[in-house]
């Protein structure tokens, strides 16, 4: 029996109404089903493409004309009938309801209503009779039983660096999915394994990720030295690394697992390029963003699950980092009332638990503009190892800003030939480091244009004076920065 049915089984044994099974996977939970019924109990299915509607496919269990004893009630694509908003709700939830007040009042009968939805959603009304069951994405050992098995069946052998590789690509994805990424591959060139194979693997896993919506990985070859200034995160950073890199060790000697960092500040002083420098940094881990705009839902119940969805996919690819960018889109709001309140209380409360207890390999970035509104308890410590505020940087972190950027012009050489970087450091105070790029970029793009050899000094300095940097444009923003930085005495990420 597989693992699932078993933890379900106890359940549809104790005659538990209602068994909710939160997947994507139809094809695999109804061999799960197929399981549970053992060829005794009668499996009743109902979806969209049923000829009856939802209504009538229930109303014979709720009449009695049908026998509620050795049967699974499974109901498909039932997710949007459950939320409040859709017109049959009230209907439909006191038609379950009916149902399982009969299950329960029969002590001789075997019943359950078996829900198979990839959205979570359960009526308040209807709460206390539900067990939920998540299906967990199959681990690392598994993985690597499948890609065996696979290759048995196409005769095919793998060699056990391959194994080990490829075991490693498809962490976080489903049975499912992985036999797909399998066929293509073979089908590819014929065999299994192979720098080929890994690319293609690789690149469908990205965009099997990203489909889903809610989490995206992230290409990154930005490196610490890719960033200019900013020493105190840095040094912090590295530290850090060291004991992801050597998590066991460091677990044995009583370390705890590193959490995350959260990054707050002036928008373009690096922040993002903190984050993807962090993946590198990290013995380039996967890098997974979190889309927060993505995350919210339609939905009661829907937020949360895409949630659950996006750590649990994080979980499974570990040791990786979780990078949720502007986390104050998905909290703010909390205590002020209405239905966006109550989605982003639970969307925090489930946050705040899994931070707390986390003991998997899921290094959290959280990086936000604006801190103002989020609850003071996200800030605490314990659920982030620290807090670090970015400013706009200093004289000399700006000589490091230009040299970087002028550097990683195509041919540095010329480019940065009798450059004075004290000049331009010194002539851009308030600016972000986005804004010095921009600087370079458009001097740079302007000599070329007017068939200069090289940009000179006095070239910078013109772009310079024509740039509205952020700190001109938004004063009012600026301002508050520096009152939120005043207000919560987080540690600077520059010296």
């Amino acid at each position: 029996m597989t693992t699932l049915a078993s933890r379900i089984q106890p359940f549809t044994d104790a005659l538990y109404p209602i068994i909710y099974i939160h997947s994507y996977e139809e094809l695999k939970m109804d061999e799960v089903i197929r399981e549970l019924a053992d060829g005794n109990i009668h499996i009743d299915e109902w979806d969209l493409t049923h000829k009856e509607s939802l209504v009538e496919f229930l109303e014979p269990y709720v009449m009695g004309t049908e026998d509620l004893d050795e049967v699974f009630i499974v109901l498909k694509d039932a997710h949007s009938f459950l939320d409040k908003h859709h017109p049959e709700n009230q209907k439909i939830v006191a038609m379950l309801k009916k149902i399982v007040n009969k299950i329960l009042a029969d002590e001789e009968a075997y019943g359950n209503i078996i829900i198979v939805s990839p959205i979570l959603t359960i009526p308040e009304e209807l709460e206390k009779y539900v067990a939920v069951f998540n299906v967990d994405l199959p681990t690392y050992e598994e993985i690597k039983l499948f890609i065996l098995e696979f290759a048995k069946a196409y005769d095919e052998k793998i060699s056990p660096e391959d194994l080990e590789k490829f075991a490693t690509y498809l962490r976080g994805l489903t049975e499912r999915e992985i036999n797909i990424l399998l066929n293509m591959a073979i089908q590819n060139d014929g065999k299994l394994g192979g720098i080929i194979d890994e690319t293609l693997i690789l690149n469908e896993k990205k965009q099997i990720i990203k489909k889903s919506g809610i989490l995206e990985m992230i290409d990154t070859h930005e490196s610490l030295d890719s960033i200019g200034g900013l020493e105190n995160i840095k040094h912090w950073l590295t530290k850090k690394a060291a004991i992801f890199k050597n998590i066991k060790k460091a677990r044995e000697y009583g370390v705890d697992t590193p959490k995350g960092v959260f990054i707050v500040g002036m928008p373009g002083c690096g922040k993002s390029l903190t984050a993807k420098a962090t993946a590198l940094l990290f013995d380039n881990i996967p890098l997974l963003r979190l889309d927060i705009g993505r995350l919210m839902g339609k939905y009661v119940g829907e937020s949360e699950g895409n949630m659950r969805k996006a750590i649990a996919q994080a979980e499974a690819i570990s040791p990786s980092i979780l990078w949720i960018d502007e986390i104050e889109k998905a909290f703010t709001g909390i205590g002020k009332g209405g239905g966006g309140s109550e989605v982003a209380t639970r969307l925090f409360g489930f946050f705040l638990t899994w931070m707390q207890e986390k003991t998997s390999d899921v290094y959290v970035i959280a990086t936000a503009n604006d801190i103002s509104n989020l609850p003071p308890e996200l800030l605490r410590k314990g659920r982030f190892d620290e807090v670090f505020f970015v400013d706009f940087p200093k004289v000399e972190e700006r000589k490091q800003i230009f040299e970087v950027h002028i550097k990683n012009r195509k041919n540095d050489s010329i480019h940065w030939k009798d450059i004075d970087i004290n000049a331009l450091a010194n002539k851009t105070e308030g600016y972000s480091g986005a804004d010095i790029e921009t600087v370079v970029k458009e001097t740079i793009e302007e000599a070329f244009i007017e068939n200069k050899v090289v940009a000179t000094t006095d070239d910078y300095l013109k772009i310079i004076r024509e740039t509205v940097s952020i700190s001109e444009m938004l004063p009012e923003q600026v301002k508050s920065y520096q009152e939120i930085k005043q207000k919560f005495k987080m540690k600077p990420a520059s010296k």
